[in-house]
């Protein structure tokens, strides 16, 4: 159903507890009403989201709207949404504070809940996102094979775009470990995904990569 028909259908149950007498057709209409809100949510979060890494300026919003589509979806018996609202609930954390150990309870859910239905892209975020906070615990070896997890489910399901940027992260984490010779591979690798699919912001972190690695 989409999102004109859940508020349509909203709407017939207003009238049939309204005009009709149908009381119980007013706890019908909590969920679909949830059903509207839960995406919303998300989607208001997500622009926020972007927002700070283009401005930087923190709006605690986003995480009150993450929260409460996290929330919704678990009210709803959706363990997708709710996967997916739980990363970003922990994306907040990690990105915005800067606190990858408070977000990892949340990127370790949201990757439990995704397995359980088998949504392979939020996994292939939340087990990325789990290898950075490995990474700045200084746990290279489990950050490595997370960080390949990811990329692999992202190939999996022809995530292209997913794919160049998780070769980009294991790049940044061999050259770390002083392998540069692999984060010239996985950057070449990178490139050809990224061209092949037109992911150009992609393509732009690569030269970034480039250069900071060469440096």
């Amino acid at each position: 159903m989409q999102g004109q028909d859940w508020i349509e259908r909203a709407g017939e149950l207003f009238e049939a507890a309204m005009f009709g007498g149908d009381t119980a057709a007013l706890e019908r209409s909590d969920d679909v009403l949830d059903a509207v809100e839960a995406p919303l949510s998300m989607a208001r979060g997500k622009v926020l989201h972007v927002r700070f890494l283009n401005d930087r300026e923190e709006n605690s919003q986003e995480l009150v709207l993450f929260e409460r589509a996290a929330e919704l979806y678990e009210s709803l018996g959706d363990p997708s949404g709710e996967a997916d609202a739980l990363f970003w609930v922990g994306c907040w954390h990690q990105v915005v504070k800067g606190d990858g150990a408070a977000g990892r309870p949340y990127f370790e859910r949201s990757y439990e809940l995704a397995k359980s239905v088998d949504d392979r892209m939020t996994m292939s975020y939340a087990i990325r996102h789990l290898g950075f906070a490995d990474k700045d615990a200084g746990h290279f070896d489990q950050a490595r094979e997370r960080l390949t997890e990811s990329v692999t489910l992202r190939r999996e399901i022809g995530f292209r775009a997913g794919e160049a940027a998780g070769l980009v992260a294991l790049a940044y984490l061999a050259a770390e470990t002083g392998d540069s010779p692999a984060a010239f591979r996985h950057l070449d690798e990178a490139q050809s995904v990224a061209e092949s699919c037109g992911a150009k912001a992609v393509s732009g972190w690569i030269e970034q990569a480039r250069t900071l690695i060469r440096s």
